[in-house]
């Protein structure tokens, strides 16, 4: 059984990152190019708050999406999302069920082990000879 832990763990670990870096893109790709399309965005300026977080979430989604400079990337999304629920979510209230900030705490803890594991052996930076933790 360790042995197939010990296998599959750091493959998990980049299913995981490209997973969730597809995921997270939308968002992106929702702010700066309006598909998918969500009503909220429509005539966002880039200048605004929402429009740098889009951009921000582009080049870092496809960084963590290709596992180029992952454990960086990683950590400032993981930034951008504990900012977000604070800013957007929490003064809506205690729970993240009822102030719709599960996915934005999510994402920054998955981002956050994402900065402290790295991108797995599916990644740019393995294939660079990144060193490891």
């Amino acid at each position: 059984m360790d042995e197939l832990v010990e296998t599959w763990s750091p493959r998990v670990l980049s299913v995981l990152r490209i997973v969730t870096a597809l995921l997270f893109l939308q968002h992106a790709t929702a702010k700066l190019f309006g598909f998918p399309h969500v009503a909220h965005f429509d005539n966002l300026k880039l200048a605004s708050l929402e429009g740098v977080a889009g951009i921000i979430e582009l080049v870092g989604g496809l960084l963590v999406l290709a596992g180029l400079f992952t454990r960086p990337a990683a950590f400032i999304l993981a930034g951008e999302m504990a900012v977000a629920y604070f800013m957007a979510h929490a003064p809506r209230g205690v729970f993240p069920l009822l102030n719709q900030g599960e996915m934005a705490a999510l994402y920054c803890f998955v981002f956050l082990y994402l900065a402290a594991a790295g991108g797995g052996v599916w990644s740019v930076d393995r294939a660079r000879g990144a060193k490891a933790l």
